[in-house]
């Protein structure tokens, strides 16, 4: 190789690196949008409360078990459980995951199409990577598994088309390296099924010999596929329970739902506009003879095609066969769970897509060549110009995925019948405590579809939130009718019963949803609870740690069988129980205040006020901290900042009677003259004995103490001998009213000795 040629082919590789750079950060930059979006829909199904992400045997009950919770996507779920152990619950860390993966799949698509010798490679590329279509794929964190296939698709699609252009026995090292892609395609997501298509396809437009030999090596990767296809048939049936009367479609009315889906994707791809997260659901009938418009189109369609064959190669027959393939698994032949809602959806088509687009920008790069030289700027432009225009539509449908209020107003004025908008927007609603407009919403639903599963389970519990707690019960009740094996119902119920005080129904509510949910945590903590209220503390252990099995990071279980633990006296184990919870959710002002107790209680001070001032940081209207941290001020002589914590405390419940006494006190008869107010001391002595119902001596002692304060000593002595009878169990008591006592007969209040 000549100097010339070693210097071109280096400006050749920084180009394309530098093209590579470009796309990247204009991908980035385009979905600026979803840097800040948060978690949507069924993320909380596939992330926020996916135990297999956080339990200790989740990485093996995720490849070799029935437990996740859609469908079996072994990869997919491998990788959130890494990410949720790097970023935790934040969703920026997910959002990057999925658009850099979007930004890859797109240098992918350009480095097959370039191996393919397709024109305008480049060009079909960025078309991928700016089309709004793909919006729905890369801006929402469940469609990782989307990403994922078709990333490791493509390079399935590169190694075969090494493959088979090379003859040397080393070329079957790309045929495993194949075979190993498509699997871990297939375990991201099933749809990888069709890849087999592909390869035909490469080796039709390549014109290689379909001979029998190339049939067999495609064999393994048709097994594979069809071992995937028919477990998640039976998945999507069994575990999704896509049957019953909505998914009973004859097979003529599945064709023509197909037919028109392929129209309603090829549509969206050329005019991109008015796109929703959910479409309208067709009514397909077969009598209607407008329903067999899109098959009979489609058939001319193909009739055109193969009369222009000779005028146009195989490349538009191998987009349109690729296309049509690659969405066969979502066209309608096989039943799945969100058919219930549409027959269409933009992340279908997030790798199909690819065959239209590659072609797209063939012709565009075909035409403008025709141009010659005579406009050389010309080219150059207009790419400029549909790129620009499809970054910005995508910059604008990015923003719809802001979060679950934004995107699901955004569905309802787009498809404004969908009531799985207007179900899940009364679901984001409660989330931000709106339960009146969440109410609202339910109701509309229910008033034409009375029997509407997700509407009267967020009826219940927006009416669980208002504290309209009967009506609550009985749409949760309506719900549990209408879905008997759905554990959340349930496990809501208990709640209510929670909230109502009756412990025994609450038990069995959350009995039957951990029965009808073995692993859920959050039931059996629940459950924890209500037993510890009815008094069976041993059992209500059992299930505590039963929660702390299942997600060993369950903070509030942590902290509620510390309590217990605590009430025992084993005070080391509730103290590591607390910790763990403390150091789970660091805003966990309970623990916190429960840490400080365990130092309380062993004289360490110091450390006791620490976890009470962290504590207060968080819940500044935590009372029972703002008492203890006056309790302790107050035995260290500290009776100003005693004061303060003291009236902290009765801002928030003035019905504390301990805070109200001690507090009296110190303005009765504490060591400090500044601080001694006899009127305010009567009124707050005088609330404590309310609250007392008049039978705590300890009170009226205060009270007696506060009137002689106020020079009022005839009524110390009154109070002093209404306390005396009550203390008479109490020989330490006695003697210390008796000495008071004492003093206000003799017309001289009480005073504390100045602690030191």
């Amino acid at each position: 190789m000549m100097p010339d040629d070693h210097i071109n082919q280096a400006q050749g590789h920084r180009q394309t690196w530098l093209v590579c750079l470009l796309l990247v950060i204009g991908v980035i930059l385009a979905y600026q949008p979803v840097w800040h979006a948060g978690f949507i829909w069924d993320d909380d199904v596939y992330v926020i409360n996916n135990r297999l992400l956080t339990a200790p045997d989740g990485l093996e009950r995720i490849w070799f078990s029935s437990d996740s919770p859609s469908q079996y996507f072994p990869l997919t779920y491998t990788v959130l459980r890494l990410e949720r152990s790097l970023w935790g619950l934040n969703p920026a860390g997910y959002h990057w995951v999925n658009l850099l993966l979007h930004a890859a799949n797109a240098l992918l698509v350009w480095r097959v199409l370039q191996r393919l010798k397709i024109p305008g490679a480049w060009l079909a590329a960025a078309l991928f990577a700016f089309h709004p279509v793909q919006v729905e794929t890369a801006a929402w964190v469940t469609e990782l598994k989307n990403i994922l296939m078709l990333f490791f698709s493509l390079l399935a699609l590169l190694a075969w088309i090494k493959f088979i252009n090379e003859d040397r026995k080393s070329s079957w090292r790309f045929y495993a390296l194949a075979l190993v892609c498509y699997a871990l395609a297939l375990s991201a997501k099933t749809t990888a099924c069709t890849l087999p298509a592909a390869l035909v396809l490469i080796l039709w437009l390549e014109k290689k010999p379909l001979s029998a030999r190339r049939w067999l090596q495609i064999l393994p990767f048709v097994v594979l596929g069809a071992g995937m296809g028919l477990l998640s048939i039976w998945w999507e049936r069994h575990h999704q329970n896509t049957f019953g009367e909505i998914f009973a479609i004859g097979p003529l009315q599945r064709l023509l739902i197909a037919s028109r889906a392929v129209w309603f994707y090829a549509g969206k791809l050329i005019w991109p506009v008015d796109l929703s997260f959910s479409y309208p659901r067709w009514q397909i009938d077969p009598a209607d003879p407008l329903a067999w418009v899109w098959l009979a189109a489609g058939a001319m369609l193909v009739l055109v095609v193969c009369l222009t064959r000779r005028f146009f190669g195989r490349s538009v027959e191998v987009a349109g066969l690729y296309f049509v393939a690659t969405l066969s698994p979502v066209l309608g032949f096989v039943m799945e769970y969100t058919f219930k809602y549409s027959f269409v959806a933009d992340h279908y088509q997030y790798a199909a897509g690819i065959g239209p687009l590659a072609l797209g920008a063939a012709a565009i790069n075909k035409a403008l060549g025709c141009f010659g030289q005579r406009t050389r700027l010309l080219k150059p432009a207009i790419w400029t110009a549909v790129l620009l225009t499809l970054a910005t539509l995508t910059w604008r449908q990015s923003r719809t995925y802001l979060d679950s209020e934004t995107l699901w107003r955004t569905t309802l004025a787009r498809n404004p019948g969908s009531t799985m908008a207007r179900n899940n927007l009364s679901r984001a609603l409660l989330g931000k405590d709106r339960a009146d407009e969440a109410l609202q919403l339910c109701q509309t639903v229910l008033a034409t579809h009375p029997n509407d599963l997700t509407a009267q389970y967020t009826l219940g519990d927006a009416l669980l939130q208002k504290g309209r707690l009967d009506e609550a019960i009985a749409h949760f009740q309506k719900a549990l009718e209408l879905q008997p094996s759905m554990p959340a119902i349930p496990y809501h119920i208990g709640e209510v019963y929670l909230k109502k005080g009756q412990w025994d129904a609450a038990i069995r509510c959350f009995q039957r949803a951990v029965q009808l949910q073995p692993d859920y945590s959050a039931a059996f903590c629940n459950l924890g609870y209500a037993l510890l209220q009815d008094g069976r503390r041993t059992e209500a252990m059992t299930a505590y740690n039963k929660a702390l099995e299942l997600d060993p990071r369950y903070a509030l279980a942590h902290n509620d069988l510390g309590n217990i633990l605590l009430q025992l006296g084993r005070t080391d184990q509730a103290m590591d129980h607390f910790q763990q919870a403390a150091e789970i959710l660091p805003d966990f002002a309970e623990a916190r205040f429960n840490m400080a107790e365990v130092f309380l209680a062993r004289g360490r001070l110091d450390d006791a006020i620490r976890q009470y001032k962290k504590a207060l940081e968080i819940r500044p209207d935590l009372a029972d901290a703002h008492y203890k941290l006056g309790n302790i001020f107050a035995q260290q002589g500290r009776e100003t900042e005693a004061v303060s914590q003291y009236e902290s405390a009765l801002k928030t419940r003035p019905d504390l009677a301990s805070a109200c006494n001690n507090l009296a006190w110190l303005l009765a008869a504490g060591p400090d003259p500044s601080l001694r107010n006899g009127p305010r001391a009567i009124e707050l002595a005088q609330r404590a004995d309310q609250l007392a119902g008049g039978k705590n001596p300890v009170f009226l002692g205060t009270l007696a103490a506060a009137y002689a304060e106020a020079g009022q000593c005839g009524e110390a002595v009154k109070t002093i001998e209404q306390a005396l009878p009550l203390a008479a169990n109490d020989a330490a008591l006695t003697r210390a009213l008796e000495k008071q006592n004492a003093l206000y007969k003799a017309g001289t209040p009480f005073r504390e000795t100045p602690r030191r």
